[in-house]
């Protein structure tokens, strides 16, 4: 019987034997593994579950009890050795001495430059001239010859003499408002805003409303329901074939060999050896006496027992003199209210008369142009005179109705998906299952594939008692 290998039962192209390493590296029968040391040079102890103990040292009573002063000597103060240091000479300047030869200060300039004596600028201008005359000017203008002087005489002020004399009567102060007013009484406006009562009638509540009156029910049709159609499978088989198959047929050759290491898990194998839990630290750790440090004990406090002297320099060396008291500058009370009363004449009301006011002269108006009619207004226009009202015809809206349209007909829902698709049955992959129905497992090479033998009928009636399973059946069922 032939053996197939789990790659060669899977039907979907998913599932792949996990490789391991190639038989060169195979451990084989022998106990020794070619990987790794690992295995040989560490030991197995027993699965330890208690938690880590700490390393830190424990108190003692002895460290505790010795008050001594600790010893503050390191490595650094044992092993260092103090040299004197000395300042690093400085790098002394060099003494200046001037070059006693001559500076050349001559340039190329100075050699090729040929010096020209220059020439006064000689000024294209002509130079102005005066055509002063020594003599004096006698002339006499036009305005003064022309203009003459005439002798004004002050004008004489025709304001006649005006002596104020205060009159005798009584001014009276009336204004043109206090004599044209008259005080009324103010008379509350009626208000016209209404009652804040809600109005109860007596005719009991009519609840019909004009959908209910106009509303006339249809009768509704049933919906259509359309039947299922019963599943008919294609007698055609499914062509399965894509492009990639069809055109790739791939290249003779071997599988690639991988590198990665075993991932066998080694088995806690119980032994009976100490676990060594010594590491360098507790090696070479030494515990050092530690001495509490010395803590500083005030001195206790003690009252001094003689009198205690209060006395200042301010109050030893003060003088006391003989001062007046300062008189203060308080002022005086206010005198207190008279019960008389208040005189309230002053110059200006003894001295004021008041004159008797004119009665104020009337507006100078302008006659009115236009005379205001008294009759009533006739407020007929020629809109209103022309105007002819005309009965009102609503426009017809051609709006299609927002109703759904029915009919009795079936609906043809009828697509080429449904007409052209072939519904094919779906397989499960038989090596998607630990143990592949229909086949044993035999064994695994060293590259970790996995090879299975097909169940014969024979096998299957001495496993089964006498029922063979075929493969297909048994993933349909599946």
């Amino acid at each position: 019987m032939k053996k197939l290998c789990i790659c060669e039962i899977c039907s979907c192209g998913r599932h792949r034997c996990s490789h391991k390493p190639t038989a060169l590296y195979g451990k084989g029968n022998s106990g020794t593994c070619v990987l790794t040391e690992y295995t040989e040079k560490f030991p197995m102890y027993e699965a330890v579950y208690n938690p880590p103990q700490t390393l830190k040292p424990k108190p003692e009573l002895d460290h505790i009890r010795d008050k001594g002063r600790m010893d503050g000597t390191t490595i650094f103060k044992a092993d260092f050795i103090p040299h004197e240091v000395k300042r690093r000479p400085g790098r002394q300047p060099v003494e200046y001495k001037p070059n006693p030869a001559k500076i050349d200060l001559g340039t190329t300039y100075n050699q090729d430059f040929n010096p020209h004596e220059p020439q006064l600028f000689v000024p294209v201008r002509p130079k102005e001239k005066s055509y002063a005359v020594p003599a004096k000017l006698d002339t006499i203008p036009t305005y003064k010859d022309d203009f003459r002087q005439w002798e004004l005489c002050k004008r004489e002020l025709t304001r006649p003499e005006h002596s104020y004399q205060p009159p005798s009567s009584k001014f009276g102060g009336s204004t043109t408002f206090q004599d044209d007013f008259v005080p009324r009484a103010a008379a509350p406006r009626q208000s016209f805003k209404p009652a804040n009562v809600a109005k109860s009638s007596d005719i009991p509540f009519d609840g019909v409303t004009s959908n209910q009156l106009a509303f006339v029910v249809h009768p509704v049709e049933p919906r259509f329901v359309k039947p299922q159609e019963a599943y008919r499978p294609s007698s055609q088989p499914l062509q399965d074939l894509t492009t990639n198959r069809l055109d790739y047929q791939g290249r003779p050759g071997e599988l690639p060999q991988s590198c990665k290491p075993s991932n066998n898990k080694h088995s806690l194998a119980v032994s009976s050896l100490p676990f060594q839990g010594s590491t360098e630290n507790k090696d070479h750790f030494k515990e050092w006496p530690v001495s509490l440090p010395q803590l500083h004990k005030p001195e206790e406090y003690t009252s001094p027992t003689g009198q205690m002297d209060l006395s200042t320099t301010t109050a030893a060396h003060y003088v006391r003199h003989q001062v007046q008291p300062f008189n203060p500058a308080k002022p005086h009370k206010p005198p207190k209210r008279s019960s008389a009363p208040f005189q309230t004449f002053t110059t200006m009301r003894e001295d004021f008369q008041p004159w008797a006011a004119q009665a104020r002269q009337p507006i100078a108006k302008k006659p009115e142009g236009i005379h205001r009619a008294s009759g009533k207004i006739e407020d007929l226009t020629t809109f209103r005179a022309h105007f002819t009202a005309h009965e009102l015809r609503p426009s017809v809206s051609f709006k299609p109705s927002n109703e759904p349209m029915r009919s009795s007909a079936p609906m043809e829902d009828s697509t080429m998906y449904r007409s052209e698709f072939t519904p094919k049955r779906i397989s499960v992959c038989p090596a998607s299952f630990e143990a592949p129905p229909g086949y044993v497992f035999e064994e695994s090479d060293d590259r970790g594939h996995k090879f299975f033998r097909k169940l014969s009928s024979k096998d299957g009636n001495s496993k089964h008692g006498g029922s063979a399973v075929p493969m297909q059946k048994a993933v349909a069922v599946l």
